[in-house]
C-alpha cells in the first residue's frame, strides 16, 4: 500500500513546487520596472513646456514647429522598431536574449502608438485635417536632413583624404568640343557631272564696241525691255558704220 503512495506524493511535490516557483517568479518580475527601450522623449517634452507657456503664450507657429519636430522624432523610432523587431523576436526563439528586452519593446511600441494618436489630435487642434499629414510632413524633413548631413560630410572628407594621401583634388569641369570649320571645302577637281548645270562664262568683247552675249539666237529680252540683237545683225551695223 505504502509503495503505492509514494509516486503520487512524489509526482505531487514537484508539481507542487514548479507552481509555487512560478508564481513568485512572475510576482517578482511583474514588481520589477522595466528598463525603457527608448530614452526620453525630449521633443514631446519642449512641446508641452511651450504648449503650457501662458506668460507670454507661444506664437502658434513655434508650436506648429515643435509640433513637427515632435512628430520627426516619432517616425524615426517607428522605424527603428520595424528594424529591431524581427530580429528580436528570432534571437528570443533562439534563446540569445531574455524576456525583459522583448517586454520592453513591446511596451515601447504601445507608448508609441499611444503617442501617434495623441500627435495626430494636436495637429488636428491647429488645423483641421493635418492629423494625417503631419507624419508624411515629418518624414520629408527626415530625408532632407539625411542628404544635408551627406552633403555636409562631402567637404571634411574630401579635406581628410587630401591630408591622407597629400593630394588636392582639383575639380575637373568637362567642356564639349564641337569643331568649327571656318575655310570653304574646296571644289571638286574632276570634271563636273552631265546633269549639273555649268556656269555662265563672261561675255566677250569683239571689236572694242559689241559684246557677245552667252546666249544664242533665241536669247531673252534684256533689261530695259528691248529683245537683245544676234550676233550676225550687230556685226553688220558696225561695219556700215
Amino acid at each position: 500500500m505504502a509503495s503505492v503512495w509514494v509516486p503520487v506524493v512524489y509526482v505531487i511535490l514537484v508539481f507542487g513546487g514548479l507552481i509555487v516557483f512560478s508564481y513568485f517568479y512572475r510576482k517578482r518580475t511583474a514588481s520589477q520596472a522595466l528598463e525603457p527601450y527608448f530614452p526620453t522623449h525630449p521633443d514631446r517634452n519642449a512641446y508641452v513646456t511651450l504648449l503650457q507657456k501662458t506668460d507670454p503664450p507661444t506664437p502658434d507657429v513655434i508650436l506648429k514647429a515643435a509640433l513637427v519636430r515632435r512628430a520627426m522624432t516619432d517616425v524615426q523610432r517607428v522605424m527603428r522598431i520595424r528594424e529591431d523587431k524581427p530580429a528580436l523576436q528570432n534571437l528570443l526563439q533562439k534563446g540569445s536574449i531574455g524576456d525583459d528586452l522583448w517586454n520592453s519593446l513591446l511596451a515601447a511600441e504601445k507608448e508609441l502608438e499611444a503617442e501617434i494618436v495623441e500627435v495626430m489630435a494636436e495637429a488636428n487642434s491647429f488645423v483641421e485635417g493635418w492629423g494625417p499629414v503631419i507624419f508624411q510632413t515629418a518624414n520629408e524633413m527626415i530625408a532632407n536632413e539625411k542628404m544635408r548631413s551627406i552633403f555636409e560630410l562631402t567637404a571634411e572628407k574630401k579635406t581628410e583624404l587630401e591630408l591622407k594621401y597629400g593630394k588636392k583634388a582639383h575639380p575637373q569641369i568637362l567642356v564639349p568640343q564641337v569643331n568649327v570649320s571656318l575655310t570653304p571645302n574646296p571644289p571638286p577637281s574632276g570634271p563636273a557631272p552631265s546633269g549639273a548645270p555649268s556656269s555662265p562664262s563672261p561675255p566677250k568683247i569683239s571689236n572694242g564696241s559689241s559684246a557677245q552675249t552667252p546666249g544664242g539666237p533665241g536669247s531673252a529680252p534684256s533689261s530695259d525691255g528691248e529683245a537683245s540683237r544676234s550676233p550676225s545683225k550687230a556685226v553688220g551695223i558696225t561695219q556700215n558704220h
